[in-house]
């Protein structure tokens, strides 16, 4: 109930920290913005009311497109028993370059994200940012919402490496925000200050 969420909310905002749900349809996504929720993840359900809504009080979104990719599949798997489901499932499937695009001219915090580790494996954040940019981010947004930008909301700093700051980067041999394809192909990558490719 929304008396719970808002009850849960504010006892992890007392605590400093922040609450994401991740959500794919529509049904619960009122309460949860209504309830002082700090992120969404997924969003495929977001309504043009609860985009602005997001953009007002500064609700993030992270959208998962590589995540989501994966729905006409989980459509047609549930379509025998779950015809509707499945219809719903290819709609939000449809839509979700019009939604992620919607929010971010809003001005909702879009981030990268996959949800990687049960379906997916990880190391997609690249792709992520390829379906950012295939949804409309231009592309210097859309690297910012896997690096800097991205590091900055998590960490609640500038986003920019300080001395002293852990020695985790990529080098490319083109500039991402240009052309964000040279992402799947990183020419050296440095992890807490040791190389590991």
């Amino acid at each position: 109930p929304r008396t719970a969420l808002e009850a849960a909310i504010a006892r992890a905002h007392e605590l400093g920290a922040r609450v994401t749900a991740h959500v794919f349809g529509e049904d619960a996504l009122p309460d949860l913005l209504g309830a002082g929720i700090d992120g969404i993840e997924h969003g495929t359900g977001l309504s043009p009311e609860l985009i602005a809504l997001m953009a007002e009080r500064g609700v993030s979104m992270v959208p998962t497109l590589v995540n989501i990719d994966n729905f006409p599949l989980y459509a047609e798997q549930g379509e025998a028993r779950f015809p509707k489901y499945a219809t719903h499932m290819r709609v939000l499937h449809e839509r979700r370059y019009r939604t992620v695009n919607a929010a971010y001219e809003a001005g909702v915090p879009i981030f990268a994200g996959t949800d990687a580790g049960g379906v997916l494996p990880h190391g997609l954040v690249a792709q992520e940012v390829l379906q950012l940019a295939q949804a409309g981010i231009p592309a210097p947004d859309a690297v910012a919402a896997a690096s800097w930008r991205a590091r900055a909301y998590l960490r609640g700093d500038s986003g920019v490496l300080m001395e002293g700051a852990p020695a985790d980067l990529a080098v490319f041999s083109a500039d991402p925000t240009t052309d964000p394809v040279t992402l799947l192909s990183p020419v050296r990558i440095v992890l807490r200050g040791k190389v590991v490719r």
